[in-house]
């Protein structure tokens, strides 16, 4: 509560992001695409800024502090990696996801096994092994530093035989070392785990996850400058994510009419842009029968969308990548702050 009354109205806009590890460098590559670049004095320094946003303040934690530092009201905003959140976050939750997916620090929650365990492929073979170790009077050991997430999702799949061994570090050795029999840890590529002589389990993947930004709500709700600056962020973010597939593309075409050009333009829908093309008259002293064509297409269509126009007799063909992409509205600050917010 001395956080909320602190920055009611009055102080900057906080968001916490991760001081090191894997999510530290993609983060700020991030921002920085997202235009809002965060400005660290140095490696040591724990505190912040982002320049383009005058009143945003930063603040740099471990990843797995970042959850707890939203939730007791230290940020308004903070990017983690989402199996942090669901891991990390209270059952009596202040920090709520805003956009779940950045497109980065994408990895899998796994559970994996000794390759010489031939017989166990599958959760349910593990199942029954947990229920022989059982029946033997021992307990499954699982070497984890995920205990939250790995216990519910084994709850919910009838395994309830097990021990959950705490673990820092690297965990692919537990077997080996003899301090646990399996393990459920966090992976890429999946490159480290076959290093080690381990395998992943059918039904085995816990969670999916990646980077994710969280938000205070109620601290949020306290100070209009802060949510002003909130929106900011969420939609320079939104904006940036939704125009990252596609390419603007112009060219210039002959033709008698607005209509007629439309038209040819259109006997590929699939090819005609996002909404359709744009077509305007270009004004020319010696010709009055070029028409500029404007299109949104995928990258992926990039090239196919480029001979289209060329089959539509287009020359001075140009196409850039697009920064930002607004909607009607912002999706997530809506849902989350309501409609007139």
């Amino acid at each position: 509560m001395a956080e909320q009354d602190q920055n009611n109205g009055q102080g900057p806009l906080r968001i916490v992001l991760p001081s090191d590890g894997e999510l530290y460098d993609s983060t700020l590559s991030f921002m920085r695409a997202c235009g809002m670049p965060a400005s660290r004095p140095n490696a040591r320094r724990y505190t912040g800024s982002v320049p383009s946003i005058p009143g945003v303040e930063v603040l740099f934690q471990r990843s797995g502090d970042v959850t707890q530092k939203v939730e007791e009201g230290s940020a308004e905003l903070g990017v983690t990696g989402l199996d942090r959140v669901l891991e990390y976050r209270n059952d009596e939750s202040r920090a709520a996801v805003l956009i779940e997916d950045l497109r980065f620090g994408r990895c899998e929650f796994v559970m994996a096994v000794p390759n010489s365990w031939m017989d166990v492929t599958s959760l349910s073979d593990l199942a029954d092994l947990a229920l022989e170790f059982r029946q033997e009077g021992k307990q499954l050991r699982i070497a984890t530093k995920y205990p939250r997430l790995l216990r519910s999702y084994l709850f919910e799949r009838g395994i309830n035989y097990f021990t959950l061994v705490p673990a820092s570090g690297a965990m692919e050795a537990a077997p080996a070392a003899g301090y646990a029999d399996l393990i459920a840890d966090l992976t890429a590529s999946g490159v480290t785990l076959r290093e080690n002589q381990l395998k992943t389990l059918d039904e085995g993947t816990i969670l999916a996850s990646q980077a994710c930004l969280i938000a205070n709500p109620e601290l949020l709700s306290a100070s209009k400058k802060a949510l002003g600056l909130a929106r900011s962020i969420v939609e320079l973010m939104e904006g940036h994510l939704r125009a990252e597939p596609f390419y603007r593309v112009t060219a210039n075409v002959r033709g008698t009419s607005p209509e007629e050009v439309s038209s040819t333009v259109l006997a590929r829908p699939d090819l005609a842009g996002l909404r359709g093309p744009t077509v305007a008259r270009v004004y020319n002293v010696e010709e009055q029968d070029w028409f500029n064509v404007s299109l949104l297409v995928q990258k992926d269509q990039l090239l196919e969308a480029v001979d289209h126009l060329r089959d539509c007799g287009a020359v001075d063909v140009a196409a850039s990548q697009l920064s930002y992409l607004f909607d009607g509205h912002s999706e997530a600050y809506k849902t989350l702050f309501g409609e007139g917010a």
